[in-house]
C-alpha cells in the first residue's frame, strides 16, 4: 500500500512537471547565425564599361546578398582593405532593435572603420522583407559599396501572395567622377555641382556609349563596350512560371521609373511591409526603397523582353550630358541570355510627370490582413522645411534653415557617457514661419546655420514628422527628396501638394496606412509620417540622396539612452573617445 502510494504521488509529480513545461512558451526553432566575412577594397571595374575606381565587396560591387530567416542574427566581419580611407556600412531596413551600435551609421552610432581594421557588426533580423545594405562614410555609396538583405518568413508561415521564384534587382545611377572630386566640388566657393549621372546601372551593369566621350581617355581600352563587366543583366524566367522581383533603388541623385517591356508589375510589398496589391505597368522608385512586386512570365516565349530604368523628377538631358536608360533582359528560358530584343525598349513615363508619382505614393496601403493601427494622435509635431541655402558663401541643403553636420564623437557615445562638449546641446528648431514662408518662390534664407545639434525624443512617445518642400536657390525649382529613417518604421499618414496645413489633419490615414523606412516628399508638397519612439538609440534621418546629405540635409533623434547597455569598446577611438578607457 505505501508503495502504491509513492507511485501515484509521483505519477502526479510528473504530470505536474509535464503541465509547467506546456504552460511555459518555448520557442520551436531558435534564430541560426548567419556568419559573413568581408572584405573592402578599390579595384578597378567597368560597370558601364568605363573603367574606374570602384569599391568592391570580396572582389565584386553589388556585394554578396545576405540571405537570412526572421529571428537569424546576422554577423559580418569587415576588413577595411582600402588603404588611406576609413569606412562604414548600414544595415539600411534593419531597425537594430538591442544593438544600437551596429546601425553603422559613422558619427552617429560609431566611429569610423580605419585601414587595415576589422570590425565586427552582429544583429538580429526581426522581421521578414526586402532590404538594403551600404556604405554610411562621406559619399562612397556612389562608389560601388552595397548589397540586398533578403529575410525570409519563418518556416510553416507563408506569405499574402504566391511565387515560384524569387530574384533581386538593386538599380543604380553611375558617375565616371570620383566621390572625392563630387566632396570637394560641393564644399567649394565657387560650388561644383555633380551634375547628372553617366549611366544608370540594372544590378551593376550598364552601358556608356564610349564614342560619346568629351575628352578621350588617355588610357587605352579605358572605355571598352565589348568588356564583360557591363554586358547587359539578364533575370532568366521558365515560361508559364511566376515570379517575386525585390526592385531596391541606391541611386545617389537620381529618382528612377523601373518597366518591363509587355509585363505588368503586382507591388506586393514596400519597406518590409505587405502592401494591399495593385497593379503598375511603370515602377517609380526612389533612393533608399524597396519593392516587391510579382511578375508571371506569361509572353511569347520565343523572345526576350527589355527591362529599363529611367530618370524622373529631374531632366535626364543638359547642356552638357544625356543620362541614358538603363537596360536589361528578362531572358525566357532556352533563349540565350545575351539574346538582345529586336524591338524598341519601353520609354518609361515622362521625367516631369509629378501626379502619376504622387498617385503611386498614395495607393501604397497596407495589407489588409497586415494593418499596424497607428496611435490615432501624437504626442509631438515636428515640421521639417526641406531648404537649400548659402552659408557665409558656400551652398547647402538644409531643415528648418540649420544645416546639419556631423560631430567628430557619435552621438551614441557621447550620450551615454554624458561628454556634454562633444556636440552642440541646442536643439534645433521644430518648424518654421508657416504662415509667412512663400514655398514657391526662391528663397532668400540670410539666416542660415549650421549644427550638430539633435531632437532628444520621450521614449515610448508618438512623434509626427512633417516634410515640407519648397524652391530652391534656383527660380521655379523644387526637387523630389527621399527621406530615411534609421531605427524605426514610420506609417505614412498622406501625401499632398503644396503647403501642409499644421491646423488640418483630415487628408491623414489612420485606418489602412503603409509603413516604411523610406518616403519620398515630391516637388512642392509634404509628406506626413507617424512613429513611436520606442528603440533605445541614436538615430539618423536624413535625405538619401548622397550629396545632399554630404550638405548637410539631416537631422539625429535619440530616444531611451539610459536603457542602453554597455557600449563595445570596438565602436569607439575618435573624437572624445581617443585612448579613453569607458567602464566596463
Amino acid at each position: 500500500m505505501v508503495q502504491l502510494l509513492q507511485s501515484t504521488s509521483c505519477i502526479f509529480k510528473l504530470l505536474g512537471l509535464c503541465l509547467l513545461f506546456c504552460l511555459v512558451k518555448v520557442p520551436a526553432v531558435e534564430g541560426r547565425i548567419r556568419h559573413y566575412k568581408w572584405e573592402v577594397k578599390y579595384e578597378y571595374k567597368s560597370p558601364d564599361c568605363f573603367k574606374k575606381l570602384v569599391i568592391t565587396i570580396n572582389g565584386g560591387t553589388p556585394g554578396p546578398t545576405i540571405l537570412a530567416q526572421q529571428g537569424d542574427t546576422v554577423v559580418v566581419e569587415l576588413k577595411n582593405s582600402l588603404l588611406t580611407e576609413n569606412v562604414a556600412i548600414h544595415w539600411h531596413g534593419i531597425r537594430q532593435i538591442g544593438s544600437p551600435w551596429s546601425d553603422g551609421t559613422e558619427g552617429v552610432t560609431q566611429c569610423p572603420i580605419l585601414p587595415g581594421d576589422t570590425f565586427k557588426y552582429q544583429f538580429v533580423v526581426d522581421r521578414p522583407g526586402s532590404y538594403l545594405y551600404h556604405a554610411h562614410y562621406g559619399m562612397q555609396r556612389e562608389a560601388g559599396l552595397y548589397g540586398a538583405i533578403r529575410v525570409a518568413v519563418p518556416e510553416g508561415e507563408t506569405e499574402p501572395f504566391f511565387y515560384d521564384y524569387d530574384r533581386s534587382i538593386i538599380l543604380t545611377d553611375w558617375y565616371h567622377r570620383s566621390t572625392y572630386e563630387h566632396a570637394v566640388g560641393l564644399s567649394s566657393n565657387p560650388f561644383v555641382w555633380v551634375g547628372e549621372p553617366q549611366s544608370l546601372l540594372i544590378q551593376g551593369r550598364g552601358r556608356f556609349n564610349c564614342s560619346s566621350l568629351a575628352t578621350p581617355s588617355l588610357e587605352a581600352g579605358a572605355c571598352n563596350a565589348s568588356s564583360p563587366d557591363c554586358s547587359p543583366y539578364a533575370v532568366t524566367v521558365i515560361p508559364g512560371k511566376t515570379y517575386r522581383l525585390r526592385i531596391a533603388s541606391l541611386t545617389a541623385l537620381s529618382a528612377l521609373s523601373f518597366q518591363i517591356e509587355g509585363h505588368n508589375m503586382t507591388v506586393v510589398e514596400a519597406d518590409g511591409h505587405y502592401v494591399e496589391p495593385f497593379v503598375v505597368k511603370n515602377l517609380f522608385i526612389y533612393s533608399g526603397e524597396t519593392y516587391s512586386v510579382i511578375i508571371k512570365a506569361d509572353q511569347d516565349p520565343s523572345r526576350n523582353y527589355w527591362m529599363t530604368t529611367n530618370i524622373v523628377s529631374r531632366n535626364p538631358i543638359t547642356n552638357t550630358t544625356t543620362t541614358p536608360p538603363g537596360l536589361a533582359f528578362l531572358n525566357y528560358y532556352p533563349n540565350h541570355p545575351r539574346r538582345s530584343p529586336q524591338t524598341v525598349p519601353p520609354a518609361g513615363p515622362a521625367w516631369n510627370d509629378v501626379k502619376s508619382r504622387l498617385n503611386q505614393s498614395l495607393a501604397i496601403k497596407a495589407h489588409r490582413d497586415f494593418i499596424h493601427t497607428p496611435p490615432q494622435t501624437p504626442d509631438r509635431v515636428i515640421v521639417f522645411l526641406n531648404t537649400q541655402n548659402k552659408i557665409n558663401g558656400y551652398v547647402r541643403w538644409s531643415v528648418n534653415n540649420v544645416s546639419f553636420t556631423l560631430p567628430h564623437t557619435p552621438y551614441l557615445i557621447a550620450l551615454k557617457e554624458n561628454l556634454t562638449d562633444a556636440f552642440d546641446q541646442t536643439p534645433p528648431p521644430e518648424g518654421y514661419d508657416f504662415v509667412n514662408y512663400n514655398i514657391y518662390i526662391k528663397p532668400n534664407n540670410t539666416n542660415a546655420t549650421t549644427s550638430d545639434g539633435i531632437y532628444r525624443l520621450q521614449f515610448n512617445t508618438t512623434v509626427d514628422v512633417i516634410l515640407q518642400n519648397a524652391n530652391t536657390m534656383n527660380v521655379n525649382n523644387s526637387e523630389t527628396h527621399p527621406w530615411h529613417l534609421h531605427g524605426h518604421d514610420f506609417w505614412v499618414l498622406g501625401h499632398g501638394e503644396g503647403k501642409f496645413d499644421i491646423n488640418n489633419h483630415t487628408k491623414y490615414n489612420l485606418v489602412n496606412p503603409i509603413m516604411k523606412n523610406t518616403v519620398p516628399v515630391h516637388t512642392y508638397g509634404w509628406t506626413a509620417l507617424r512613429f513611436r519612439a520606442d528603440n533605445p538609440g541614436v538615430w539618423a534621418f536624413h535625405c538619401h540622396i548622397e550629396s545632399h546629405f554630404y550638405m548637410g540635409m539631416g537631422v539625429v533623434f535619440a530616444e531611451g539612452i539610459d536603457r542602453i547597455g554597455n557600449l563595445p569598446s570596438s565602436i569607439m577611438g575618435c573624437g572624445e573617445t581617443k585612448g579613453v578607457t569607458f567602464r566596463p
